[in-house]
This record gives structure tokens, sequence and C-alpha cells, in this order.
């Protein structure tokens, strides 16, 4: 499926996201928010697999005030150093601001039905929840988000619903912080949460060292009844 570019409008300026379209619009949309490798191969493939499902899906280049287009992967040492740094750089507070005018412009486009929905994966998993507790959008999902544990009491504000996918042997969410975001909002009548014995980070990135298949699966079908629910 060959991909598109939309730019996004900020007061700040403009920055590029990666669309894929489904064969029928209007359709409701899924805005696709990258891991610390920017929008590469693996976001893009995501949004193609969600266009396939009848999804506009857009993957917006979060990094683009620190450097525009990083593309890399997860497969050097040298592209993990450097995808570190860009996490360490971005402010996700501000990344939540360019989520809200990504929705606000993709809903307001000719190609959606005006449902849109997000999904995120390691930091985007953080800013999905962010995503959920501070704009519109009528759906999220976040997997295996880091540093949700310290944002918590954010849920208050949730008004739509949140799905997320916990790894119980995560590297970067450890047991302590699992226990602080499982007390806080397992019982949250907006939130639905799932945790997976045995799985790492990034168990559902294909190509990456912790994936696992039946997992995976397993996600991406919760995930995909999720939003069949909420945006369909």
């Amino acid at each position: 499926m060959a991909g598109e570019t939309l730019q996004i409008q900020t007061p700040d300026g403009a920055f590029s996201a990666y669309v894929a379209k489904p064969a029928q619009t209007p359709a409701p949309a899924i805005v696709v928010l990258q891991e610390i490798f920017g929008v590469n191969k693996v976001m893009r493939d995501i949004c193609d697999d969600y266009a396939a499902k009848g999804y506009l899906a857009v993957c917006p280049d979060l990094f683009w005030r620190i450097e525009p287009g990083v593309d890399i992967t997860d497969q050097s040492e040298a592209e993990w150093k450097k995808a570190f740094e860009l996490m360490n750089a971005f402010d996700p507070d501000q990344g939540v601001r360019d989520i809200r005018a990504v929705i606000d412009q993709v809903r307001g486009s000719a190609d959606c039905n005006g449902k849109v929905g997000a999904v995120g994966f390691c930091l985007g998993g953080l800013l999905a929840f962010t995503t959920a507790t501070r704009t519109d959008a009528d759906a999220c999902v976040s997997f295996y988000g880091v540093g949700i544990e310290q944002r918590t009491g954010e849920a208050e504000r949730l008004a739509h619903p949140l799905l997320m996918h916990i790894a119980e042997e995560d590297q970067f969410v450890p047991k302590p912080a699992q226990d602080l975001i499982l007390k806080a909002l397992k019982n949250h009548p907006q939130i639905e949460i799932h945790t997976y014995p045995g799985r790492d980070h990034a168990f559902a990135r294909k190509g990456g060292e912790h994936y696992h298949e039946a997992d995976a699966q397993r996600a991406q079908q919760r995930t995909d009844a999720f939003f069949k629910q909420h945006l369909g």
C-alpha cells in the first residue's frame, strides 16, 4: 500500500505525518503514536494494516521539534543510542499538544467521518494515555507505555474509553510501577487493562528482540474489538 504525507499545521509551524487511506472514505481515523525510533517501517506497516481494516491511519512525526524525519530501527547499538537521546530531549507535554493538532485536523478532513482514535507503543504508549486524558479522542489504546505510573492522577479527566496492554516483565516498566498503575486504574469505569505474563517490553513489535507472536495477536485482537466498538 502506498502511503501519503500530510502536513499538520500548528502555530509553531508544520510537521509531517504518514497517512494510509482505506479503500472507502470517509472512515474513522486512528492516530498511530510512534516508539522512540520515529516514523519508521514498523509504524508505517501498522498504519497500512489499519487502513486495510477500513481505518484512515495517520502517524505523525512527533520528534519534528528536535529532528524532523527520524526513521531508525532497533537493530543496532548506534540507533538505540540515538533513540534514547531523542526520547530524553522530547517534551511529552508538547507532544500531546501536537497530537491534539493532528486529531483536530484529521477529524475535519473529508477522509474522516468524525471519529478519531489513537494507539501508541512505548513512548507512544505513554502519549496514548495522555491523549486519552487531555484530548477529545474517541478511544485510545496504550501498548506498554513508559512512565504512566507518574501520571495516573490524570485518569480523573477521562471522558472516553482507554485500553491498556501491560507486559508483566517489562524492563522499562518495573513491577513497582506496574503495581502503581494497576492499583490506580484497574477499577476505573473508562479503562480496560490486560496484562501479559512472561512478556517483555515491545512484545508486539514485529522483528523485535522480544516479539511474541501469540500475545501480539491476542493484544491486537483485543485492540481491534475495542476500536470496532468505539469507532465503528
